[in-house]
């Protein structure tokens, strides 16, 4: 077998004046950060599991032309198998082990909190009550809620859409006896639905997951649903919806379902509808079956598009170039409000996904479940991913109701 890279983190970056792309590992089994100039980057695409360190050499020599020493290649793998950015067994037991240890823990500890939002108990409450006075002054809660989108951005750029959401569906959550949670996964490029039987801690105090209805999804789906179950331990999507259902949720918390959803980029690259899928049918027959025996909400934690250079595209956004994402996502919005799933896939479909909506697949999910169901815009924004807002992140709040 060849060296193979990993599923890792790449961020376009200049180091000293050198153009390049910094490594890092999503998962966190690593702290480790690499920075590889633009002059070798093409060694990471030939990292593919077909070539030892000489074909690799080779590989890259008749690519590029450039001869490349077989010390700076020994010393480039060498760091790289350190920083476990490599498929091996160095890589294999150290995601066991993590594995074992999250799974052993008390509960999902929280990995944003002090950096995304408050650590401290008593600094968050003030954090989310400052944005929920700002976002709903002289609104008033809704009520027989089924279905929420909220985002799943850092609260200091999101925290209005936030409040806005989960203000309007503050009784219904008072009642539900069990909120699932549909979050993107980022680190998932393969459409998998993934689920953890780890409660979710935040900082005041851990949210419980009802055990016994992620059995049953097992029962329908099999172990494999676990096969990515790690990915909970440092994906962002679920925590930040969890918080917000904690906040106005304390005592007691609302048992929930967390379930990460994974790409549907290869869906699309295939021109095949996510529901042929026999796993994502599964699931969305599962939910319909969960919100037709207990009174359920189900929350999509999804955020819209990601456009502009820091996301690789090639031009820089401009007024003009904002207000027409905001006429495309309020098209997009219009068919998510009609609860029609099939046709949120497919306009994303056909755009090819150039808008790299990555709430695509728990939005989809959530609709194809809560089937009949209509939407109500509570928010919109486009958030600034780089400086003067030359690249954006967008949002949206949405209630779902028949």
């Amino acid at each position: 077998m060849g060296l193979k890279l990993r599923p890792i983190r790449t961020q376009p970056t200049v180091q000293d004046g050198e153009q390049g792309v910094l490594l890092s590992d999503p998962l966190a089994l690593s702290r480790k950060v690499l920075f590889v100039p633009n002059a070798y980057a093409l060694l990471l695409a030939l990292l593919d599991g077909t070539r030892d360190v000489g074909t690799l050499k080779t590989g890259f020599e008749l690519r590029t032309g450039t001869p490349l020493s077989s010390l700076l290649l020994d010393s480039v793998v060498a760091q790289l198998d350190e920083a476990l950015f490599l498929e091996n067994d160095r890589f294999a037991q150290a995601y066991s082990i993590a594995l074992q240890e999250y799974r052993a823990a008390t509960s999902r500890a929280p990995a944003l909190a002090g950096t995304s939002y408050p650590a401290r108990p008593e600094e968050l409450d003030r954090s989310l009550q400052a944005y929920v006075q700002n976002a709903v002054a002289g609104t008033e809660p809704a009520d027989q809620i089924q279905g929420l989108i909220s985002p799943h951005i850092d609260f200091n750029r999101g925290g209005h859409i936030y409040a806005a959401a989960w203000w309007m569906a503050r009784e219904s959550l008072r009642q539900a006896e069990l909120v699932v949670i549909l979050g993107t996964d980022h680190n998932d490029a393969e459409g998998r639905v993934t689920l953890t039987r780890q409660s979710y801690a935040t900082p005041w105090g851990v949210v419980p997951t009802e055990v016994e209805v992620v059995n049953q999804f097992v029962e329908e789906l099999g172990e494999e649903t676990f096969r990515c179950e790690l990915h909970h331990r440092t994906e962002h999507s679920i925590e930040m919806a969890v918080v917000w259902l904690h906040y106005f949720l304390r005592d007691p918390p609302c048992p929930v379902v967390p379930v990460l959803c994974g790409s549907f980029d290869s869906f699309i690259e295939q021109g095949r509808n996510p529901s042929e899928a026999e796993h994502i049918a599964s699931t969305v027959t599962l939910l319909r079956r969960l919100a037709r025996s207990r009174q359920a909400i189900i929350v999509a934690a999804a955020d819209l598009s990601h456009v502009g250079p820091a996301f690789g595209d090639p031009v820089p956004l401009d007024a003009i170039a904002r207000a027409r994402l905001a006429n495309e996502d309020q098209e997009l919005l219009s068919i998510v409000a009609q609860g029609r799933a099939d046709d949120f896939y497919e306009q994303v479909r056909r755009e090819e996904n150039r808008r790299r909506i990555c709430g695509l697949p728990p939005g989809f999910i959530a609709l194809s479940a809560l089937e009949g169901v209509t939407g109500t815009l509570v928010g919109y924004d486009q958030c600034p991913a780089a400086e003067h807002s030359t690249s954006l992140v967008s949002i949206c709040g949405m209630t779902l109701k028949a």
